[in-house]
């Protein structure tokens, strides 16, 4: 039995987004760059437009993104914003939907996403700050039924990015 996922996937073509549907990738604080390099790659695998690292404190090592990230730090969009221009980025044509766990967010498998969808989660270890979750479309949450309550990051925007995937490729 042959493993190999570029053989396999070449037989096996995934149904690709329709050309009015985006989604961008974003974080807020994030402060590890192996987490960066997963997500970098993540996006390249689902399709997405680009991914947004919002830092006010850039240092990061990029060998270190780049183990990672594989081919994917080349071949993907990616960049690291401030946060005055992140904020500036809001008023487009994307919604801003946050990945938290906070009141009022919805459960991510009973949300529907817009067409023009930005996703942003926020840093490893405090989260997202209480005006973004305020300015933002939607607050969505991903159930957790196990004994662990929390997600690595990476693992988060997975499951989120793919059920963005899932929802436009139906």
């Amino acid at each position: 039995m042959n493993t190999n996922s570029v053989t396999f996937f070449n037989s096996h073509i995934s149904k690709p987004v329709p050309d009015n549907h985006e989604l961008i990738l974003a974080v807020w604080e994030i402060g590890n760059p192996e987490n960066i390099g997963s997500i970098i790659r993540l996006a390249h695998n689902v399709g997405a437009q680009k991914v947004l690292f919002v830092n006010e404190n850039i240092n990061f090592r990029e060998s270190k993104i780049k183990k990672i990230a594989g081919f994917s730090f080349e071949q993907m969009t990616w960049e690291f914003i401030f946060h005055k221009e992140f904020l500036e980025l809001l008023n487009t044509e994307y919604q801003l939907y946050v990945l938290e766990t906070c009141e009022g967010s919805e459960n991510i498998f009973k949300t529907t996403f817009p067409k023009k969808t930005i996703i942003l989660a926020g840093s490893e270890s405090r989260g997202l700050p209480a005006i973004i979750i305020e300015i933002s479309n939607k607050q969505i949450h991903i159930p957790m039924p196990g004994g662990c309550k929390s997600m690595n990051i990476s693992h988060a925007l997975s499951v989120a990015a793919f059920e963005w995937y899932r929802q436009k490729t139906l």
